[in-house]
């Protein structure tokens, strides 16, 4: 190993070709590598005849952050969760709002160091009830997120993915084994916006949020960013719809997000607020009971209403929290119908704070 990858360790899902190549099999991508290469992430190497995770206990730092931002609006609301990405990507977006660290082909840009039981400690110690694998999709550096996940529980912090679902089945069973909550972006119901704009496809996806509501207890929310001229059309947003209503049901919230120009993608203008108007219209209608909007400011598309009376639950002005209208079982106040998620008997109050950290080394 040279120095750059001193942070390397074996990873399991991989297996010999019978032309010599080594085929990485963590996701649909199947990258096939011969000595020296790299896949298309850029973290997995093939090196001495063996796959390779070169971000292990890397980051380009790391911060608390509310929950809200990931998002989740219903998993432990107004709480702080310490956040953290390493580099690289296993879709090539080409409108990726993360370029910087999800395209990083820079590893000495992974300054900081930090190994799995110094972020749960970490997080503990500043009342974090979980920690989010963000900023670039954790599918890229599993092993680091699972075993970080598994240091979690043994300080009753929670985990946390913000990914794009892009897993093939057997590192999928492993990595939603060790999560509390899920934020999968399901960037389009369209194969080929996956393929012309993703590099990959639809179907993967589809299946990983189908195993995530019918397989584990991992409390999941969908967001779709919305680009314009690209997915927002009336009959692609009820497609979608009613997609995940009939087939992961109504109660899963799901967010539509405004797309601002960036990285190789800069032709499409910024999504008007409108669009996110009509998209959770489109969504309610169609059966989502929990539709909320992003990227903008809109109070009443931020916050939670009660399916069965309409009543007000959780008031949101960007992230910082309001009128609370849920009681200690997560129970409308106002008709007794239980908010699909995960609460506690009150809000958290971190509010819009940002809050950069340092991770101290274990003693």
């Amino acid at each position: 190993m040279t120095q750059a990858d001193q942070h390397c360790i074996p990873v399991a899902y991989w297996h010999s070709l019978d032309d010599g190549r080594l085929q990485c099999d963590l996701c649909p991508r199947l990258c096939k590598l011969h000595e020296g290469q790299r896949g298309l992430c850029f973290v997995r190497l093939r090196q001495q005849n063996q796959l390779w995770l070169t971000s292990y206990g890397r980051s380009s730092g790391f911060c608390i952050d509310p929950i809200e931002k990931k998002p989740l609006n219903h998993f432990l609301p107004g709480t702080p969760v310490l956040s953290f990405g390493t580099a690289g990507c296993n879709l090539a977006c080409k409108f990726c709002q993360n370029w910087d660290m999800s395209k990083s082909r820079e590893m000495s840009a992974l300054s900081e160091r930090a190994m799995p039981a110094e972020l749960a400690a970490t997080a503990a110690r500043h009342g974090c009830r979980s920690v989010a694998f963000t900023y670039n999709d954790p599918v890229s550096f599993l092993e680091y997120a699972v075993d970080t996940a598994e240091a979690c529980r043994a300080h009753n912090v929670c985990s946390v993915a913000v990914t794009a679902g892009y897993i093939c089945e057997q590192p999928r069973e492993r990595f939603f084994s060790v999560l509390d909550a899920a934020n999968v972006d399901l960037k389009a119901f369209d194969e080929r916006f996956y393929y012309k704009l993703c590099g990959g496809h639809l179907q993967p996806v589809l299946e990983t949020l189908q195993y995530i509501v019918r397989e584990t207890s991992v409390w999941l929310e969908i967001t779709t960013l919305l680009i314009p001229g690209e997915n927002d059309s009336d009959r692609e947003l009820t497609e979608l719809s009613e997609w995940v209503v009939g087939e992961l049901g109504g109660d899963v919230p799901l967010h539509f997000s405004a797309y601002h120009p960036d990285w190789k993608f800069r032709s499409a203008p910024a999504t008007p607020p409108a669009t996110l108007t009509r998209a959770r219209t489109i969504a309610r209608k169609a059966g989502v009971n929990h539709v909320y909007t992003g990227n903008v400011h809109d109070p009443e598309g931020g916050s939670s209403w009660c399916s069965h009376c309409g009543a007000l639950l959780i008031e949101r002005d960007w992230y910082r929290l309001g009128a609370w209208g849920l009681d200690s079982q997560g129970c409308c106040t106002h008709c007794g119908k239980r908010l699909p998620g995960v609460f506690e008997p009150s809000p958290g109050h971190w509010g819009a704070r940002r809050q950069p950290l340092h991770i101290e080394p274990l003693n």
